[in-house]
């Protein structure tokens, strides 16, 4: 929790005045039980109604009084509360969207919802209550303590004696509830991947009929998480019951001895009175800190989650190294190797290549043999296990964020839209773009014709992952929105798969005849995507087995040789 405070320095006026207003009031309120007591030993007791009024109109303005602190505290806690969440999530996400693919595979996405969202909500809460009463409960638990020893010391003891015990019973709880909430929040975890994964292959599980298994995997996890939520609701309820009795016990002690003490003259009705408001102080004062506890122990498990995100470096990049690429070249691979996981098998092995500027580069391979693992080492989504990989003849781990993203454009295997307009998406290729560098790149990208159709053109609304768009519309309006930023090496990952022939052949003219001439790489299962290419890179499980343009891999490469003929009729007609 201690990482996550500096998220609090803006608002250091608010986390002083709230807990001072707070004193504030409980300052009024241990007044109270002094004027009760005056009420009825001289106000009463000697039928004095003018020192009764008195008193009353005393008690009527320190409540007053004391509502006017308490709402000054609660609005200056929450404004601090609120802040503080508002900077935490801000940060939070940005150092999210900083991490590498490699990175977020490692955490998970469910996980990093549930910490930007459920996390977050915990720890605004827990600031919350911490401002209100981390101050006030103890000051008046041991400010009636105090005012008790000023009545009568013998009774005062009885007060002495309960409070180490309370004490006891409320941390012992805390300190066995706060393990439980840490798997608490795993379970939840759990549950918000499954609901996440279910949500997202939908139409997949519908075609499958899966719909009854994946209920009852989901009612599995849900009933996990429940069963630990109520055990830890089990231990947490342990607190009331356990302080009201060791509460009550001591009033019995106190009116039993109090008793006594009256009858003795020691003390008088008013001051037992007093030392029974007090009491009754006590208990309403450790029932909220007992509440305090539990919710502090929340945000504990949610705090510690929150930092695990930010001890994660937003980039591992490889130790400089004077190795430098050849500046001629705009990529090149050196003996590269990338793996998903330390353990596990590498999914490209010992890769060299070259691609001069302005070259246009074919990827080909059976599913599954590291065709988009290969391009996405190029922008450094990933950075390669073993090797290197230069652009322009500078190591891609030695880059900045911007500088390299500013540099490679990127169409992805799945398509992305976000809610917004067809304009908001296209410009986040160039935030600056013209009306008519827009409608070029979507001309280029053969989407002009469908969304002069829309009624809204380039204003028509864009729905969440661009549902109100089918899946060929969907990966040229991704195609239109890397062209717009005109990069210098543009990667287009089996970004036509949905398109027919006759489209597709379109979109590679026009990708083509670009004007600045980028260096191109297209990833395709299509020899046909590929044919015409400079340099056709062939893999096959991970492993480069042919480099060379078409007619010399026909000859030389039998990988190539045998997906060009399972596509193709010895007359050169598609099948």
């Amino acid at each position: 929790m201690k990482k996550l405070l500096r998220f609090l320095k803006g608002y250091r006026k608010e986390s002083v005045i709230a807990p001072l207003f707070k004193m504030l009031e409980a300052l009024f309120e241990l007044m109270i039980p002094l004027v009760v007591s005056n009420i009825i030993d001289f106000g009463i007791g000697n039928a004095d109604r003018v020192r009764i009024f008195q008193m009353f109109a005393i008690m009527i303005a320190l409540g007053v009084i004391g509502l006017s602190c308490s709402l000054c505290a609660q609005f200056f806690a929450a404004k601090a509360a609120v802040g503080f969440a508002t900077a935490l999530r801000s940060a939070l996400f940005s150092h999210i969207q900083s991490f590498s693919y490699s990175q977020t595979d490692k955490l998970g996405t469910s996980t990093l919802i549930t910490r930007m969202t459920s996390d977050i909500n915990t720890v605004q809460t827990g600031v919350n209550l911490f401002l209100r009463l981390f101050m006030r409960s103890p000051f008046v638990v041991f400010g009636a303590m105090i005012m008790a020893f000023t009545i009568n010391v013998k009774l005062a003891l009885i007060f002495a004696a309960v409070i180490p015990i309370l004490a006891a019973v409320v941390f012992g709880i805390m300190l066995v509830s706060i393990p439980i909430y840490k798997k608490v929040q795993q379970r939840l975890d759990r549950v918000v991947a499954k609901t996440r994964g279910n949500y997202g292959g939908t139409r997949v599980i519908r075609a499958f009929n899966k719909q009854q298994s994946e209920i009852e995997d989901f009612d599995s996890r849900n009933e996990e998480l429940t069963r630990i939520q109520l055990f830890a609701g089990r231990i947490s309820a342990l607190m009331n019951p356990l302080t009201y009795i060791i509460i009550n016990a001591a009033v019995i002690l106190l009116i039993k001895f109090g008793a006594i003490s009256v009858d003795s003259g020691i003390i008088s009705q008013g001051e037992l009175v007093a030392l029974y408001n007090y009491m009754t102080q006590i208990l309403v004062e450790l029932i909220k800190l007992a509440s305090l506890i539990i919710t502090l122990n929340k945000c504990s498990a949610g705090a510690k989650r929150i930092s695990a995100v930010f001890d994660t470096p937003s980039d591992i990049p490889h130790a400089p190294c004077e190795e430098e690429g050849d500046p001629d070249y705009a990529v090149e691979f050196r003996k590269v190797s990338f793996a998903y996981s330390a353990s596990g098998d590498p999914a490209i092995s010992n890769i060299s290549f070259k691609v001069r500027r302005g070259e246009t580069v074919g990827v080909i391979g059976s599913t599954g043999c590291g065709k988009s693992t290969l391009i996405n080492l190029i922008p450094a989504f990933y950075l390669p296990t073993e090797g290197s990989v230069f652009i322009n003849g500078k190591n891609t781990a030695l880059y900045s964020g911007d500088e390299l993203k500013g540099t490679v454009g990127v169409v992805p295997q799945k398509p992305s839209l976000f809610k917004g307009t067809i304009r908001s998406n296209l410009s986040w290729g160039r935030p600056d773009a013209t009306e008519e560098e827009l409608m070029e790149a979507l001309r280029l990208a053969q989407a002009e014709s469908f969304v002069l159709e829309k009624d809204g053109g380039l204003d028509e609304p864009v729905l969440q992952n661009g549902s109100n768009f089918s899946g060929g519309q969907k990966q040229r309006l991704t195609i239109a929105r890397a062209l717009v930023r005109r990069p210098e090496i543009l990667i287009l990952d089996d970004s036509a798969s949905a398109l027919d022939y006759a489209t597709e052949a379109a979109l590679r003219r026009a990708v083509a005849s670009l004007d600045y001439d980028p260096t191109i790489f297209i990833v395709s299962q299509r020899t046909s995507s590929i044919r015409h290419a400079d340099l056709i890179l062939v893999l096959d499980d991970g492993e480069l087995v042919g480099a060379g343009d078409h007619d010399s891999l026909l000859e030389s490469c039998q990988v190539y040789k045998e997906i060009y003929s399972s596509q193709f009729t010895s007359g050169g007609e598609a099948k």
